[in-house]
């Protein structure tokens, strides 16, 4: 996306729409600490920790020593030093970022407009059930642990992880408060899950979390060894038809890179921006 395509006001008002979406979902389970243009989000209980982003409505540009005060404060929380962020909202971040020794990812940042049909798993003739999961289902806890194994072995290509590793997961996880954090979420309607499911156990797995009118779609993965059968599309179609159910009107994805980006597009999602995650090198 090139820096005209902000001066078409309908595009500028979609990116200030999902960047006051960016500064809203964290803080249904964090709490926020302002530095200056930049601000810490530092998450009370479990669950994945936050990230440093552009603080809401602030109109000057971060320097070199307020990246260096929250990287220190972050060190100081024991939390990882990342930022997240759009680059066509805040432009001149990357710089300062990339000075301060972080390393810059790039995501396809895209969007389903409202009235863009999307076809149902049926539809997409999938062999596995897809299905949003309720609190009690049985096969939750496979469709939380399904994506990190997935996220492990990225990319579109079949893997080596199957069941096997998957079961193994879901055991390694039990007990560590993240499928009670996710059950309290899904009965809060902050998150809603939707899984493909076979023979119990969850193949492919992601989530959307809704504030208001606006829906992110995150952590769509599928189990390495049941890649190339269309059931992350299934599972995403899914989502968005969930997120439409309940008045959610625009819908959005970080894909992972230009080739996810591009099965995403098949839905009807199109790129509008792109999402940038500095972290430290490996």
């Amino acid at each position: 996306m090139t820096s005209t395509a902000l001066d078409d006001r309908p595009e500028r008002a979609l990116l200030d729409r999902l960047e006051r979406y960016y500064d809203a979902v964290p803080r249904h389970g964090a709490r926020a600490e302002d530095f200056g243009p930049l601000t810490v989000f530092v998450r009370e209980g479990q669950g994945w920790p936050f990230y440093a982003r552009p603080a809401q409505g602030w109109s000057g540009e971060a320097s070199a020593a307020d990246v260096a005060r929250v990287r220190a404060r972050q060190r100081e929380l024991g939390i990882p030093e990342s930022f997240e962020w759009i680059a066509e909202i805040t432009p001149a971040l990357r710089a300062v970022i990339e000075d301060s020794g972080l390393v810059v990812h790039e995501y396809p940042l895209m969007v389903l407009d409202p009235g863009v049909p999307v076809p149902t798993a049926e539809e997409l003739s999938v062999e596995s059930s897809v299905r949003i999961m309720g609190p009690d289902d049985p096969a939750l806890a496979s469709a939380l642990a399904v994506p990190h194994l997935a996220f492990a072995e990225p990319g579109t290509d079949i893997g080596s992880a199957g069941v096997v590793e998957l079961a193994e997961a879901v055991r390694a996880r039990a007990g560590d408060g993240s499928v009670d954090l996710v059950v309290a979420r899904i009965g809060a309607g902050l998150t809603s899950v939707a899984a493909a499911v076979d023979g119990g156990t969850a193949l492919c797995a992601g989530q959307h979390q809704p504030v208001g009118a606006v829906s992110e779609i995150v952590g769509v993965g599928t189990l390495p060894t049941a890649r190339r059968r269309g059931l992350g599309l299934a599972v995403t179609a899914a989502l968005v038809a969930d997120a439409r159910s309940r008045g959610v009107e625009t819908v959005f994805l970080s894909a992972g890179d230009d080739d996810v980006a591009r099965i995403y597009a098949r839905l009807g999602f199109r790129r509008v921006a792109t999402a940038l995650v500095a972290e430290p090198a490996e």
